[in-house]
């Protein structure tokens, strides 16, 4: 199966060409024709398995065949770096597009964001304290939404999320199309699908069996909070036992923020 045998709109192939996509994932399979037919969907994938792809693209299919001039899309995500990460990804598939976009997440200041709120972009990502915080300005209004997705919906359940997307939800259209993905779907989550999910399309990719190193290659794990990561790395090359070392990030954000803790370390 090819990208080009979903009918997406020619500036959407073309892109994902741009990007060097060849041949679209498993979930991307089985989510992208549901969400261009605007069927609810409940996908279970693990992080990497390019579900961002499998709800960005036929989405802005509809927006491109339909432009409104008024914010259509929310996307809820657990954090600022997953923000910033499906904002770059919506860039890249809408780079021959009209469609316009913004992340919403806090940490940053909230001027730049009030004005991507009142000017109607087409997608909104966001982190839910920020929109709420945005929400209690008549400017936030999003009375035309259409589409609503909750990305990584078990990490917003264990961030604590889950009172505050309720609340989201009370400024949102009831009629409209849900997407929820999820890598585990605990109980809470299930409930929340219930809610919110009319007739859903259930998509469910397995993860993949890990597979054993290659010869010569050992495996050490260390259990430890996000926050003491970075210490711990570094900890473990000042012991010198390594000689050299490529470190893997969730997002560039995060790579760079990395290498300047390296640094400030003398590493």
């Amino acid at each position: 199966m090819s990208f080009e045998s979903f009918r997406l709109h020619s500036d959407l192939v073309r892109a994902v060409r741009d990007l060097g996509f060849v041949n679209p994932t498993p979930i991307q399979e089985q989510a992208i024709p549901p969400v261009m037919e605007g069927r609810d969907v409940l996908g279970r994938a693990m992080t990497g398995s390019g579900k961002t792809a499998a709800f960005l693209l036929p989405i802005l299919h509809r927006l491109i065949a339909k432009p409104r001039g008024t914010t259509r899309v929310l996307i809820l995500t657990p954090t600022r770096e997953l923000a910033a990460q499906i904002d770059e990804h919506l860039e890249g598939f809408a780079a021959h597009t009209p469609v316009t976009g913004a992340a919403i997440f806090g940490g940053v200041g909230m001027g730049p964001q009030e004005r991507a709120l009142r000017s109607g972009v087409d997608v909104l990502v966001a982190t839910p304290g920020r929109l709420l915080d945005h929400f209690r300005h008549s400017y936030a209004a999003l009375r035309g939404l259409e589409v609503l997705v909750l990305d990584e919906a078990d990490r917003m359940l264990d961030i604590g999320f889950l009172p505050d997307i309720r609340r989201i939800l009370r400024h949102v259209p009831a009629r409209r199309q849900t997407l929820l993905f999820s890598a585990t779907l605990p109980a809470e989550i299930v409930g929340l699908a219930r809610e919110i999910l009319r007739d859903p399309v259930s998509i469910d990719i397995a993860p993949t069996t890990a597979k054993a190193p290659a010869a010569g290659v050992s495996q050490t794990a260390y259990p430890v909070p996000s926050e003491l990561k970075s210490a711990l790395l570094a900890e473990l090359i000042k012991r010198g036992e390594i000689r050299s070392v490529i470190a893997f990030t969730r997002t560039k954000h995060r790579a760079n923020r990395l290498a300047d803790y390296l640094l400030r370390q003398g590493i």
